[in-house]
């Protein structure tokens, strides 16, 4: 299975940004060994489609509900329509920002799935249960559940520790790859591969993905700048040759 990129523009991008998607899209093609994704606003969904066809897409979120009086809210089924085939759940900004729990994510998966579309779960741990050792602990209830008893088909899972998050801290290589396979672990079956977000560039990127314990990034800020983007990339595939290692063009300004 191939490692995965996603980039996650969260609240950012509109139709000025449409040739950095065309150049991420360039890059993908250029370096096919890698799985790239990017999601972007829901805005943007339909001509990111139109202009990059063979590209990765996905939505940032969508509602438990399939349809119904919810004002404001998109389902599965109308991301997946305006061209998503993945969408990000459980983000730390939603689950922080906007109080969402593990039994409203467990539910949003559900109809996310069955609306076609594939789901990158994330979960990870606050700096007050890291400071207190519980990491591993705390991201395996986290995704049990997340999950609510479904299995891995179509799934893959982001390991984004709270703490990390914009603040250009990274954990030790080592601590990662143990989570990763805690989270393996807790799979039956064939396991889902197992991203790291937070604070990741092509530096720290390469370092990470050369432990062997990740199988790609979910990638936030650097996502927006298609140089910053594709470095992260061309290193994923240069650490993946020894397991190792740099850019082009585009920028859109948040």
């Amino acid at each position: 299975m191939r490692p995965m990129l996603v980039g996650n523009w969260k609240m950012n991008g509109d139709g000025t940004c449409l040739p950095l998607i065309a150049a991420i899209a360039d890059a993908a093609a250029r370096y096919p060994g890698v799985e790239v994704t990017l999601c972007p606003p829901a805005t943007l969904l339909d001509r990111a489609r139109s202009i990059a066809p063979a590209l990765g897409l996905g939505a940032q979120d969508c509602h438990a509900e399939r349809d119904g009086a919810h004002t404001g809210d998109l389902s599965a089924a109308m991301l997946r329509e305006a061209g998503a085939d993945l969408v990000l759940l459980g983000h730390s900004e939603r689950r922080h920002d906007h109080g969402e729990d593990d039994a409203l994510i467990a539910a949003k998966l559900r109809t996310a799935r069955a609306a076609g579309l594939r789901v990158l779960l994330c979960v990870g741990e606050t700096a007050a249960d890291h400071a207190a050792g519980r990491s591993v602990a705390v991201v395996r209830e986290q995704l049990t559940r997340s999950l609510g008893g479904a299995d891995g088909e179509g799934l893959a899972i982001a390991y984004e520790p709270v703490w990390a998050i914009g603040s250009d801290r990274v954990p030790e290589g080592a601590e990662v790859a143990a989570i990763a396979d805690a989270i393996r672990d807790s799979f039956p079956g064939e396991a889902p591969r197992v991203l790291y977000g937070g604070s990741v560039t092509a530096e720290n990127g390469a370092a990470l993905f050369a432990q062997g314990g990740i199988d790609g990034f979910l990638v936030g800020r650097q996502s927006l700048d298609a140089d910053a983007f594709t470095a992260i990339l061309k290193a994923m595939l240069q650490a993946s040759t020894v397991r190792h290692r740099h850019p082009e063009g585009g920028h859109c300004d948040r």
